[in-house]
C-alpha cells in the first residue's frame, strides 16, 4: 500500500566537518534489529545479511560518511535502501528550486532541513525530497525511484529513524514527524517544532579518545607539521636566495 512520511532532522558533529556515518528513516519487521551493527551500517544490518531479500527493511539514508563497499555517491547523501546499502538509487544531498537550479546541503551542518518520503502502491514510485526548513516543498524530488515494495512490506510494520556513529561522534535530532499510509503525511507545524539546541563543539579530551580517534589525531597533527617545516624551509630559501643577488661585487671580493 501508499505511504507517505515528512520529518526534520539535524545532524551535529563533534568535530566540524568530521561525522558519524549518518541517519536513516526505517521500515521495518521489528522494534529491534538485534544482528545490526554500527558504523557504515546504520544500525539496520550487518556484514552477513547486507542484501539478504529476508531482511524486509525499506530506508531513506542520510549518509555522512563514503563508504565504498556499498559504492557511495560521496560523504554528503540521500540514497534509498531496500534490503541493503547499498542504494538503488542516491544523490549528493539538496535540492531544485524554482527555477530549476539545484543547490548543494551539508547534512553535518548543524541546520534543520525537512525531507519528504512518498510511495505510491499503484505506479510503485518512491521520491524523496528535501529542502532547508525555511523553503516549501520543492516541486522536483531529489531521488526518485520505481520499485514494488509489496514483497518487502509486510502485514505489520514498525516505522523509525535509526543512526549510528563510529570512530567520530555525531549527535542526530528528528525535531519533528508525521506519517500516514494511503495518503499523504499531515505537514509539520513548523513554528511549533522544538528550538535545536545551540550546541558548542566540544574541546577534545584526549584522555577520552579512542585508539582510532587518537591515531587519527596524531597523523593530523605531524601531516599539519609536516606543512609548516616545509613552508618554513621554503621562506628560508628563498630570503638566502633573494640576500645573495643582492650582495655588492665590493662584498663578495672579500
Amino acid at each position: 500500500s501508499s505511504f507517505s512520511t515528512t520529518f526534520v532532522f539535524a545532524i551535529h558533529p563533534h568535530i566540524r566537518r568530521l561525522s558519524g556515518h549518518g541517519m536513516a528513516f526505517v521500515i521495518a519487521p521489528n522494534f529491534y534489529l538485534p544482528s545490526a551493527t554500527p558504523s557504515q551500517y546504520l544500525g539496520l544490518f550487518n556484514i552477513t545479511n547486507n542484501g539478504n531479500d529476508t531482511n524486509h527493511v525499506f530506508a531513506v539514508e542520510l549518509d555522512t560518511v563514503l563508504s565504498a563497499e556499498f559504492n557511495d555517491t560521496n560523504d554528503n547523501h540521500v540514497g534509498i535502501d531496500i534490503n541493503s546499502l547499498t542504494s538503488v538509487q542516491s544523490s549528493p544531498a539538496g535540492y531544485w528550486d524554482e527555477t530549476d537550479q539545484f543547490k548543494n546541503l551539508t547534512l553535518i551542518s548543524g541546520k534543520p532541513m525537512q525531507v519528504w518520503v512518498d510511495y505510491d502502491g499503484l505506479s510503485h514510485k518512491i521520491d524523496v525530497t528535501m529542502a532547508p526548513l525555511t523553503e516549501n516543498k520543492p516541486r522536483k524530488p531529489l531521488v526518485s525511484a520505481v520499485r514494488d515494495l509489496s514483497s518487502v512490506i509486510q502485514q505489520e510494520m514498525f516505522v523509525g529513524f535509526s543512526s549510528a556513529t563510529g570512530s567520530l561522534i555525531s549527535e542526530h535530532y528528528v525535531l519533528g514527524w508525521s506519517f500516514r499510509v494511503k495518503g499523504k503525511a499531515p505537514p509539520l507545524a513548523l513554528s511549533n517544532l522544538p528550538e535545536f539546541p545551540e550546541l558548542e563543539t566540544p574541546r577534545i579530551n584526549i584522555g577520552t579518545l579512542t585508539p582510532i580517534q587518537t591515531i587519527f589525531l596524531i597523523v593530523l597533527l605531524s601531516l599539519v607539521l609536516i606543512f609548516l617545516l616545509v613552508f618554513l624551509v621554503g621562506v628560508i630559501a628563498r630570503w638566502r636566495r633573494k640576500f645573495v643577488e643582492e650582495l655588492e661585487d665590493w662584498e663578495t671580493e672579500f
